[in-house]
Order: C-alpha cells, then sequence, then structure tokens
C-alpha cells in the first residue's frame, strides 16, 4: 500500500469556536486563584463538541455544565460562567445574573446578529398584531433554542422540507400571514435554498397568485444568515471530497455542523468514513495508491487533524515494511 494523505486547509475551527476557546485559555492560563485552589471556569453546554479538545481544556480547570444544573444552583457568587459560541437565549443571562456568576460571553458575533435580527423581526410583527417566524434548524441545538428565546418562545423551528410539508399540513405553519424565514448559521445553503423555494411556492399556491407576482407581495421574507465562512466551506469541500479516492471525516458525532459536512462529502465520495479520532481507523478501508484527504468540522481542532494524518501514514509505512519483509 502507497498513499498520499492531504489535509483540508480550509478545516479546523470557525472564528467563533477560536474565540471561544482563546477567551477561555486566557482566563485559566495562570492556573491558580487568589485562595490558592485551581482556577476553574464554567461553561454552559460544551465549549466544542469534539472530545479530544474538551479533555484537554478540562485539565486546564474547564468544567462543563447543563441547564438543569444550572437550574439547580443557589449561589455562583464569584464563579465565572462562559456562553459559548452558540449562545443563549435572554432568560439563561437573567438566571446567571441572579446566581451571581461573573459572565463571559463567547457568542459568536455573527449568531449575536442573527439572535438580533429575529428579535427584530418578531417585536415588528408584535406591533403590527400578524405574522409568524421560521427558524430552519436541528430542533433542541444550542444555537436554536437561543434563537426562539428572541421571540419569547414562538418561532416554529423546520429541520428539513417534510417537516416543513407537515407543519403546513397540521397548521403549525400558516400560509396566508406574513411570514420571516432565518436560518441556523451552521445549515447546508442548498437545503436553506430549496427548503424557502418549497415555502414560497405553497405560499403562492393559498394567496392564487403565480411565484412570481407572489414575490411581490414580501409576504415572505427570506433572510441570509448561513454564516458566509460555513457556506465557502460547503463550496470548497465538495471539490475537495471529489479530488480524492478516500475521504476521514474528523468530528464529534454530536455536532451538527459536522454531520452536514460528512453528509455532503458522502453524497460526492461514497468511501467517506466519519471518525471520532485516530483510533477509529481500520486499515482495511484503503487501497494501495490511494489519495487520501482528511477533513473535518468547524469543532475540530487542527492538531487532531494532523494526528489522523500521522496515524493514516503510519499505516502505509507498516504495509510498506512488511511487503519488504516478506517480498510480497
Amino acid at each position: 500500500m502507497s498513499i498520499t494523505v492531504d489535509i483540508d486547509k480550509n478545516s479546523g475551527f470557525c472564528a467563533g469556536v477560536i474565540r471561544a476557546i482563546g477567551k477561555a485559555e486566557e482566563f485559566l492560563k495562570d492556573g491558580k486563584r487568589e485562595d490558592g485552589q485551581q482556577k476553574r471556569l464554567y461553561s454552559l453546554g460544551a465549549i466544542v463538541h469534539n472530545d479530544a479538545e474538551l479533555a484537554r481544556l478540562v485539565n486546564e480547570g474547564l468544567v462543563t455544565i447543563d441547564k438543569e444544573d444550572l437550574g439547580e444552583m443557589v449561589d455562583a457568587s464569584g464563579e465565572v460562567l462562559l456562553i459559548r459560541a452558540h449562545g443563549e437565549p435572554p432568560q439563561t443571562y437573567r438566571l446567571a445574573e441572579k446566581l451571581g456568576f461573573n459572565v463571559i460571553d463567547c457568542t459568536c458575533p455573527v449568531v449575536l446578529q442573527l439572535q438580533k435580527s429575529i428579535k427584530e423581526a418578531y417585536n415588528s410583527q408584535k406591533e403590527a398584531g400578524k405574522g409568524q417566524i421560521l427558524i430552519f434548524g436541528k430542533i433542541g441545538h444550542a444555537e436554536v433554542l437561543g434563537l426562539i428565546g428572541q421571540t419569547d418562545g414562538t418561532a416554529t423551528v423546520v429541520e428539513d422540507l417534510a417537516m416543513l410539508e407537515k407543519a403546513v399540513e397540521d397548521g403549525s405553519i400558516s400560509l396566508g400571514v406574513p411570514t420571516e424565514v432565518f436560518s441556523q448559521t451552521t445549515k447546508s445553503p442548498a437545503e436553506y435554498s430549496r427548503l424557502c423555494t418549497r415555502l414560497e411556492e405553497l405560499m403562492a399556491g393559498y394567496c392564487e397568485l403565480s411565484v412570481e407576482r407572489f414575490k411581490g407581495t414580501r409576504m415572505l421574507v427570506v433572510h441570509d444568515t448561513i454564516c458566509s465562512q460555513v457556506a465557502t466551506r460547503h463550496e470548497r469541500l465538495s471539490k475537495f471530497a471529489l479530488e480524492h479516492d478516500l475521504i476521514i471525516f474528523v468530528s464529534g458525532k454530536a455536532s451538527s455542523n459536522g454531520k452536514v459536512l460528512c453528509d455532503l462529502c458522502k453524497s460526492l465520495n461514497i468511501r467517506t468514513y466519519h471518525i471520532d479520532s485516530a483510533d477509529d481507523i481500520k486499515r482495511e478501508w484503503f487501497r494501495a495508491d490511494d489519495k487520501v484527504g482528511i477533513c473535518g468540522a468547524t469543532s475540530t481542532p487542527k492538531w487532531l487533524l494532523e494526528d489522523v494524518a500521522e496515524h493514516v501514514l503510519s499505516l502505509n509505512k507498516f504495509a510498506q515494511d512488511w511487503e519488504q519483509t516478506y517480498n510480497v
């Protein structure tokens, strides 16, 4: 087996994750509190969906808690809470303040702008007394929960076309009221476009108008809210997947962005394998002279991609040494 390995230069942490981890490291860097104990920093939810990177930060004093943990606290005076890049709904900030936390807000600027846009749209509809907010995203995802919070919990979330059709059928989505649509920042641009096009067709049909005439009514407003870094990554990753014989996609299984990007790779290259770390790699995946591409999600650190590349190359070297030893 004589293979080559390339690491996708566009993979790795997005700017929002880099910022959050950087702030966590900066806070924890001296390691000690005034009382001599190790510094600790509470993170509301995993700061990054990658077990290896999380383990590294835990060793530095990061403590991950969830909403249930936060709700059970009585007094957190003097403690520090990090809000990760995904953002949080307004009630989380109110609770943190009530408990006495000092907050380090690492909400991604792109997410912050999205929250602001949804809040403004919701307030405008509320003042007009009609309208609905739709969010294309993963139900239960931290970012999506933060977005719903901007609408006092009234926004409707749809994950795909099938869910959109069902929501229209059961009346969860009305076709006859002003509608504004937003997307979770890490979703597929192509899927978002298909979903919005279908909704436009359904609303135009309900209003007994052609799609072109319906556009002029401004009954449907679609906001471009997918992160430009993510959108660009989709295009570049498609090219990367097609240029290689085999793709090793590295990300935590809990990463929403990881699933979207891995599915994109697999749709273009059937020999795509999703792994958490180098330990998941199997030698039988590889063929002689394979051109292997290694890539990952916005939550995958560069050092982990490099570890995986080194592991693949070590398998290659082992196979070559075996062939030489036994004259295969």
